[in-house]
């Protein structure tokens, strides 16, 4: 497209009513109006809609977007029509008649957006006639879900990178506001992006205020304590779904208006609580990371954690929703050291062999392949548990997963091979897992600026002190020392044992590289060069 950027500039002003974009929206924009895949990470409020919206309106062709709950893509689909453009979304409560119209309607030109979740790709009938309409424009929002690296994974969002050869390979856009380096490029991996622009804004919410308070005992008196002193509404999020009820009415009984939420609850229930707390009808939603996801809610003022969460990703994820109308709000960690073994608990099962093999035998015993609806019968696996399985299967090379069919790979392991090949990528991922834990351990624990310490892990430098967390306000972080020395920050480095890194952030006298199969370590200064652990392989970009 000839003045790709002039046209993006022209539609964000008339359609939009944008007179000015943000940093990094213009690129994306012009990247998809050309035909590229793009991968965005920008903060919640930082413009990634308008990044797919633009270049929508530029391709001839309707534009499909991936959302995960139904509640998103509403909001989403009433904030476009209120422009005058047809949007419209489509769920499993979506009637015959109904979809019927609406491929109808993308088939016509009339409609330009389609929302749905991943499982309704998931559906022969509803690709067959999303191929038919020939999209111009796949968005997959909060794309870190495809990651089994991020915080919040969605076995189903594995199946968008087959399903896109499906749809005639439009061009990709995958957003999300919170991807850590291994993430970024799962996503990009995982998805098929090809030779896609990347665009990284800053993770830095500098209105948010920082905070760890270690606790010895039940910290359930000094949570109440907190939200009675906090003004506007707030989150508190907990590990487990007991704990939903038991702080909910804890905070009743000191006249807080409370509720719980977790997946456990009847979608009703569900509802109810989302729509209370955006009315403003609830002070506090009490939740376990079910919540959150697509609220936007600017005027949270608090986000607190009764438990340590698992990783840093999820950890930044979850404060976020705090403070988006750019007002001070505060992040508090409610940490007890021995919660960090409930972390460890959640990260600790791998699949058994046994398992593995029956699935790789079946796939072998099929011949010439199978299809997830009779693997499943033979299995007596739930679809999502397939899935994950066969995910594994996949990266050993032994079978293939195609829209409608999974084969064996000629020439591939056998199916005990195979199995045993998959276990161990589990195990070695469920031990990287448990290294963004101690990450998470060590934000909890740092004496310096914590706000220093999460942008790092996000591959993102903070030369300064925020002057905005405990630490900062009790004088116990210092000042960033100018980098000198060997290992500067981004260095590509190799380990005798974890093999190759990158330096993602750099101490006076420790190091934390990201390993690209070991995940996150910490290595004192001192030690890497006496006993020469580390060598480097490429200079800091």
């Amino acid at each position: 497209m000839k003045d790709a950027d002039t046209q993006c500039r022209r539609v964000a002003r008339q359609a939009l009513g944008l007179t000015g974009l943000r940093p990094g929206q213009l690129a994306a924009m012009t990247a998809l109006a050309q035909g590229r895949d793009v991968l965005v990470v920008m903060p919640t409020g930082g413009g990634k809609s308008a990044i797919y919206q633009v270049p929508a309106l530029l391709l001839p062709g309707p534009t499909v977007v991936v959302s995960p709950l139904i509640a998103l893509q509403r909001d989403q689909v009433e904030a476009l029509r209120e422009r005058d453009e047809e949007a419209v979304s489509l769920d499993a409560r979506t009637s015959a008649g109904e979809r019927r119209t609406t491929f109808e309607s993308l088939r016509a030109g009339e409609t330009e957006f389609l929302f749905c979740a991943p499982e309704q790709l998931a559906r022969p009938d509803v690709m067959r006639d999303l191929a038919a309409a020939a999209p111009s424009l796949l968005v997959v929002d909060e794309a870190h879900l495809i990651s089994s690296w991020g915080h919040d994974f969605r076995p189903d969002y594995l199946r968008l990178g087959p399903l896109a050869e499906a749809l005639g390979r439009p061009p990709i856009a995958a957003l999300t506001a919170t991807a850590a380096p291994p993430v970024r490029v799962e996503i990009a991996e995982r998805l098929g992006l090809r030779d896609p622009v990347e665009i990284v804004q800053g993770f830095d919410r500098p209105n948010i205020s920082l905070a760890v308070r270690r606790m010895l005992d039940d910290p359930a008196p000094e949570i109440v304590a907190a939200v009675r002193e906090e003004t506007g509404p707030g989150i508190v999020y907990t590990a487990v779904r007991r704990q939903t009820g038991r702080l909910s009415e804890l905070l009743n009984d000191a006249g807080v208006r409370a509720a719980a939420y977790h997946a456990g609850l009847r979608r009703s229930e569900r509802d109810d609580v989302h729509g209370r707390f955006m009315a403003g009808d609830l002070d506090v939603v009490v939740a376990t990371s079910a919540f959150g996801m697509g609220i936007d809610k600017p005027d949270v003022r608090f986000v607190f954690h009764a438990e340590v969460p698992g990783s840093p990703d999820a950890y930044y994820q979850e404060i976020g929703r705090a403070g988006r109308d750019g007002e001070p709000a505060r992040a508090v960690l409610f940490y007890r050291p021995e919660d960090l073994g409930l972390q460890r608990y959640f990260t600790a099962a791998v699949p058994d062999l046994a398992t593995l093999t029956a699935v790789a035998q079946a796939i072998a015993g099929a011949g010439s392949g199978i299809d997830r609806k009779t693997l499943c019968a033979r299995t007596g696996l739930s679809p999502r548990r397939l899935t994950l399985l066969l995910d594994l299967l996949e990266r050993t090379g032994a079978v293939r997963l195609g829209r409608l069919r999974i084969d064996s790979v000629p020439g591939a392991p056998g199916p005990e091979t195979a199995a045993d090949l998959a276990r161990r990528l589990a195990e070695r991922r469920r031990d990287v897992e448990r290294t963004r834990l101690e990450m998470t351990r060590r934000y909890a624990e740092t004496g310096d600026c914590r706000r220093r310490f999460l942008l790092g892990y996000f591959g993102e430098q903070l030369a300064e002190p925020c002057e905005n967390c405990d630490n900062c306000l009790a004088g116990t972080a210092d000042r960033q020392p100018e980098e000198a020395g060997p290992f500067p920050l981004h260095t590509r480095v190799d380990h005798r044992t974890w093999g190759p890194g990158e330096v993602i952030q750099r101490g006076e006298d420790r190091l934390t590289v990201l390993f690209d199969t070991a995940g996150y370590r910490e290595l004192q200064l001192d030690a890497v060069l006496e006993q020469q652990l580390l060598v480097e392989t490429s200079a800091a970009p």
